[in-house]
């Protein structure tokens, strides 16, 4: 069974050792910290963790500014914010940015492994909240008003790591061959593949091709010439 991956970023070391030492009793996690915001992105490129656990508090970077980017960059990582007290208007700005869950840092190590394996699955605890936050509920009704219909066919930018790849992609490369090329494992190019197509609202790895070639996110020298041989290496 493979296990969920979760980074914890927080700039308290004892928070973090604690969450972690929490956390890795369970069989199903796989738990790893990241003790500065300068670097989480670099992290999170490298290890494409399932689950991001992200202090609220950080000093040398806004935990709301850098969930922000994780839910931008790494749609695929979802973010679960670790806050010592959510008040309305915090909550308000974590659900902005797409985020999956708030929680208090005061939370039970049963209730946060809860939390992680039900946004790993795909649900957004986050929505609970507003079933118990009536003037936080009619801010987002208010602030996103016809924000689905603004946004929509929008994509969000690629990464240097995924334009390397779909360039690799556009010039036929398979997923394992793309895997040799940059020397790491064939698994992680699959996800940043599927990564690639949920960003760009893509039907299939062609179709990713066509639309970054149209939008000027890879070179027009990258012409496909076997993309369609590997659809089913997503």
């Amino acid at each position: 069974m493979d296990k969920i991956k979760v980074m914890i970023i927080d700039e308290q070391a004892l928070f973090r050792a604690g969450v972690r030492q929490a956390l890795s009793r369970q069989p199903d996690l796989e738990v790893f910290e990241c003790d500065s915001t300068q670097n989480a992105l670099e992290l999170i490129e490298a290890n494409l963790p399932d689950v991001a656990l992200l202090g609220s508090d950080l000093a040398s970077l806004s935990g709301i500014e850098l969930g922000r980017k994780i839910a931008q960059y790494y749609p695929n990582t979802k973010v679960i914010v670790l806050s010592p007290d959510p008040n309305d208007e915090e909550l308000f700005e974590v659900i902005k940015t797409a985020a999956v869950a708030c929680v208090s840092k005061k939370a039970s190590a049963d209730e946060l492994t809860n939390i992680i394996r039900r946004a790993h699955s795909g649900e957004y605890p986050i929505n609970e909240s507003l079933m118990t936050r009536p003037k936080v509920a009619k801010q987002v009704l208010n602030q996103f008003r016809g924000f689905t219909r603004t946004m929509e066919g929008i994509a969000a930018p690629l990464t240097k790591r995924e334009t390397q790849i779909l360039t690799y992609v556009a010039e036929g490369n398979s997923n394992k061959e793309i895997a040799r090329i940059l020397s790491i494992s064939e698994q992680t190019i699959k996800n940043h593949v599927s990564a690639i197509l949920r960003k760009l609202n893509a039907n299939d790895r062609a179709h990713a091709v066509t639309l970054a070639l149209h939008s000027g996110w890879i070179s027009p020298e990258a012409k496909p010439r076997r993309v369609s041989e590997d659809f089913d290496e997503i």
